[in-house]
């Protein structure tokens, strides 16, 4: 006889009412995983997602929680793949999925981006030293073990929450086969700024700070790689020296040659031939963003603690 599955409640923080939430929560309603609590917070007076999941596993009864981005639409599989795993594998604390095959929203840069975010969660399943909030379950135990999530942070705080329990001995498992659709579309100006400003920029920062993880996901050697090739294209450009240049583009597609043909399978041959400036244009940002990083840490380089206790975050950080 098989043992039940603990209970599970699936929090999605909505606090700027997105248009995308009602696709999402009928997804999780759809779910296989029957029985599951749902939280949307919706409050607008907090400030940050980080914010809005604190509140909710402070509202959640369920032994494991599960955290969806609003933008999410999951396979019905996915919510019962991620609680299974934690079920049947004591050791594991926290797991998390990845995105679909075909983002929802047309265009070729959103198709790119959310394409390049699922490729490199493929290439990394198994151990992490990291957590993704957008499709991920945690042990509630170990949640509240580290203080949940930085409530002052605006990006990355699934990331270090991650670093927080991998730092505390808690097995975090990266499984792509849980898969949500996202449904948010990407201009290439805010991929511009969310590279840069956004990711790159702090992850610099917390990584500094915490002395770990530097081979996490796409900081792993071939997207090294890439990124030297980037620099090396722009590099060559700027002194019009083509031959390089056309030597750099071609790394660059070599390296990434999985990359371009989902991105051929979801938009056509054009979008494909797109992919290789729009990699480099992406690693450019991130080494622009990690120069700020590494600035912003030399600015102010003190040690930043741990997250400290939930309900004191969840006070703390409301919109006044």
């Amino acid at each position: 006889m098989t043992a039940a599955l603990p209970a599970v409640s699936v929090i999605v923080p909505a606090t700027d009412a997105p248009a995308t939430l009602a696709a999402c929560t009928e997804a999780i309603g759809r779910s296989s995983r029957p029985g599951c609590e749902l939280i949307v917070v919706s409050d607008a007076a907090l400030c940050t997602p980080a914010a809005a999941r604190n509140a909710g596993a402070i509202r959640a009864r369920g032994e494991i929680l599960v955290f969806v981005d609003a933008d999410v639409v999951v396979r019905p599989d996915a919510i019962e793949l991620l609680a299974g795993r934690l079920a049947h594998t004591a050791s594991l604390a926290a797991v998390f999925g990845s995105y679909d095959d075909d983002p929802r929203a047309p265009g070729v840069v959103s198709a790119y981006r959310f394409l390049l975010h699922r490729a490199v969660h493929h290439a990394a399943a198994g151990p992490a030293q990291t957590f993704w909030s957008g499709l991920g379950a945690v042990r509630r135990e170990a949640f509240f073990d580290v203080g949940g999530f930085d409530s002052g942070r605006r990006w990355l705080e699934d990331v270090d929450l991650g670093l927080r329990m991998r730092a505390a001995g808690h097995e975090i498992w990266l499984d792509p086969r849980a898969q949500g659709k996202h449904l948010k579309q990407l201009t290439l100006g805010a991929m511009v700024r969310s590279d840069v400003f956004e990711r790159a920029l702090p992850w610099t920062v917390l990584l500094l700070r915490r002395r770990r993880g530097a081979g996490v996901l796409n900081l792993g050697p071939r997207h090294r790689l890439s990124a030297l090739a980037s620099l090396v294209l722009a590099r060559a450009l700027a002194r019009r020296r083509l031959v390089t240049a056309s030597l750099a583009l071609t790394a660059i597609a070599a390296l990434n040659r999985s990359l371009i043909a989902a991105v051929g399978d979801a938009r056509g041959n054009l979008a494909a031939l797109l992919v290789v400036p729009l990699h480099a244009l992406h690693h450019l940002c991130g080494l622009a963003g990690a120069a700020l990083g590494v600035a912003r840490w030399l600015l102010d380089g003190r040690p930043r603690g741990s997250a400290g206790d939930l309900d004191e975050l969840f006070h703390d950080h409301r919109c006044v």
